[in-house]
């Protein structure tokens, strides 16, 4: 993929950032594809709000903008959303940050999410971003607007912006890491008086109909591009069972509507490298990598043995990640198959108490973790033998992705970036990286699992999958050539606007 001609300057907005503030992966994604974008000549920046979990002199903070005025006098008298915006740099220029500062709606509140007046502090965000555009002199080729907490921003560019000189020439992509989650409510049981059909202007801040307002539908229809974060998951929103009731919507804009798989950072992800294993290893070498296995088994308190089969669990424990497919086999064949499981993850109690339960049942063989260490991911995929990911329904996952990298085979539905990814092993040709399942039943996954454990007796074969999907590039350097692509191409559409 030969790189760009011309040199985009692309800005990100979304609600969080790592290293600054990250709470799922999207926080993750705002950190890392900037930076290969960077990497490969393009100016890509990232603006997030300016929290007040976010120390100002321990990230070296710097002031870029001052008193920028989001209302005017009449509509905002006490100044409640002047805003400062502040700028990060890193010493080798690879990252560059700004932060929408504001006292009342973020520098007041510790938390990424959670208000109940958070449409109103989304739409400050977007609205402060385009005033710092207007405002500064870096100006951006193309916006990106992250998930419905950034899908205001091109809704205003179109609307209430749609004349001004220095905005009307930025091009939008909206861009959607996990449709369900469009605003302060469940689109599902939205009635007829609430629904936002995304036609009337946004009302100025704090209107309370901002509580009402669909960012997610409003991203879909104004943006010059959308994208979402696999090629499947991309058709598959098209379809009632996945659409989220925008299925309509989303099939009308099918033309400017394009999948990316994301990818990993393949640096610090890195088994050869990485300081929290007890030992390195590679694709080249990995029979070292049983030594991980029994300091995993330590550190989840299991019985230690090098040569049982080990699955692991990585994950946010809610429906929609098939935890409810697990309640139904687990037990059946734990008490069939010589299997130790550990688990990591946080969510709903009724999972939690399940576990617990499992764990009571066999004490030697299975081991839980409730809360976040970011040690413990890389212990389970270094030290794990296959990984289980069997999601209703999964815009990209990285969870997949990470556990490839590291050696352990993910057994996962084929639905969504896990489809993308994960190549279902073929014992005929040798090919393939894990093991697949189509439908969403505990049978299903049951004969998944089964699968890699008839397998998994036979070393020769098994180490040929850990090889294979060790050997797979998902790096973000093969990503960011894919966005650059969606982004000239999303220039393009909007220059030919009528």
């Amino acid at each position: 993929m030969s790189p760009s001609s011309k040199k985009l300057k692309i800005l990100f907005v979304a609600s969080e950032a790592a290293p600054f503030a990250k709470v799922g992966g999207l926080g993750q994604i705002m950190f890392s594809l900037p930076k290969a974008l960077r990497e490969i000549g393009h100016d890509a920046r990232v603006m997030i709000p300016k929290y007040g979990s976010i120390d100002i002199a321990r990230n070296d903070l710097h002031l870029e903008l001052e008193g920028l005025q989001l209302e005017n006098e009449e509509k905002d008298p006490h100044g409640m959303l002047v805003c400062n915006v502040l700028r990060y740099e890193d010493e080798n220029k690879n990252i560059t940050a700004y932060f929408l500062e504001n006292m009342e709606y973020y520098e007041k509140r510790a938390n990424v999410y959670g208000y109940n007046d958070d449409p109103i502090r989304w739409v400050l965000l977007s609205k402060g971003v385009l005033e710092f555009i207007r405002n500064s002199e870096w100006k951006p080729d193309v916006i990106v607007s992250c998930d419905w907490q950034a899908g205001f921003l091109p809704n205003l560019i179109h609307a209430q912006y749609k004349d001004d000189p220095t905005l009307r020439g930025i091009t939008t992509v909206f861009s959607i890491h996990n449709l369900r989650y469009q605003g302060m409510f469940d689109p599902q049981f939205v009635n007829e008086m609430d629904f936002d059909a995304g036609q009337k202007d946004i009302p100025p801040i704090p209107d309370e109909t901002i509580m009402k307002l669909n960012g997610m539908r409003r991203g879909i229809m104004y943006a010059d591009v959308i994208n979402t974060v696999s090629s499947t998951y991309a058709k598959e929103i098209l379809t009632k069972e996945f659409g989220e009731f925008l299925e309509d919507l989303l099939n009308e804009r099918k033309a400017r509507l394009f999948g990316i798989l994301n990818g990993i950072d393949t640096e610090s992800l890195n088994p050869e490298k990485d300081p929290d294993l007890a030992v390195k290893y590679s694709a080249k070498s990995i029979d070292s990598r049983q030594s991980n296995k029994v300091v995993l088994q330590k550190q989840f308190g299991i019985k230690e043995d090098k040569d049982v089969f080990v699955a692991g669990i990585v994950s946010r424990m809610d429906d929609q990640k098939g935890f409810d497919l697990l309640i139904q086999m687990l037990n059946q064949f734990m008490d069939n198959v010589n299997l130790q499981l550990v688990v990591l993850g946080e969510g709903k109690p009724e999972y939690r108490i399940f576990f617990e339960k499992v764990k009571e049942q066999y004490p030697d063989r299975v081991g839980v973790h409730f809360s976040f260490d970011s040690r413990l991911p890389r212990l389970i995929f270094g030290g794990a033998d296959i990984v289980l990911v069997p999601s209703k329904f999964e815009p990209c996952g990285l969870v997949q992705l990470e556990a490839m990298r590291y050696g352990a085979i993910p057994v996962v539905r084929k639905v969504g970036g896990l489809a993308d990814s994960v190549q279902d092993f073929n014992a005929e040709t040798g090919e393939g990286t894990g093991f697949v399942f189509e439908k969403y039943d505990p049978f299903s996954l049951t004969m998944a699992m089964v699968r890699a454990h008839e397998i998994f007796k036979q070393k020769s074969t098994w180490a040929k999958i850990i090889k294979n999907a060790m050997n797979q590039d998902f790096s973000w350097k093969r990503s960011a050539a894919d966005y650059v692509k969606l982004f000239e191409m999303a220039v393009r559409f909007h220059t030919e606007k009528p």
